[in-house]
């Protein structure tokens, strides 16, 4: 038994549940069709984003913690291979980090999870690289 009786939170607990959830991947969409130095991840992503804004949502949800939205819709995400497609350097998982980075601010999430997120989404978006640069 435990000795620790803090309730352990999960970060899609921590980041407010699905409504402030919805408002991080809006305010990341929303930054990325505003921003000049987020075009090229702009670039791979279809003229109407309202598919891509719910996938994205759908998939933190499961993947921080809460409702399995993707799974129950598509099965399994395999990040990897649905980003094949799509020409994945340094540069492109860079401009998507900083995208999710300024989001984060903009829509108040606390600085530790912040910080917490970035460490998972680095390492993620990093794995996702397709190409060399």
């Amino acid at each position: 038994m435990s000795t620790d009786d803090t309730p352990q939170h999960t970060a899609f607990e921590l980041v407010g549940g699905e409504e402030k959830l919805r408002a991080l991947v809006d305010r990341f969409y929303d930054l990325m069709e505003l921003e000049p130095e987020f075009a090229g991840i702009r670039a791979m992503h279809p003229a109407a984003t309202d598919g891509s804004r719910d996938k994205l949502f759908w998939f933190l949800c499961g993947w921080m913690g809460g409702p399995d939205h993707y799974i129950e819709r598509f099965g399994h995400p395999r990040l990897r291979a649905r980003h094949l497609p799509y020409a994945i350097a340094s540069n492109e998982r860079d401009q998507w980090l900083r995208c999710m980075a300024w989001a984060m601010q903009d829509t108040d999430i606390p600085e530790e999870l912040q910080q917490r997120l970035m460490e998972s989404f680095y390492q993620t978006a990093d794995w996702m690289r397709n190409q060399a640069g």
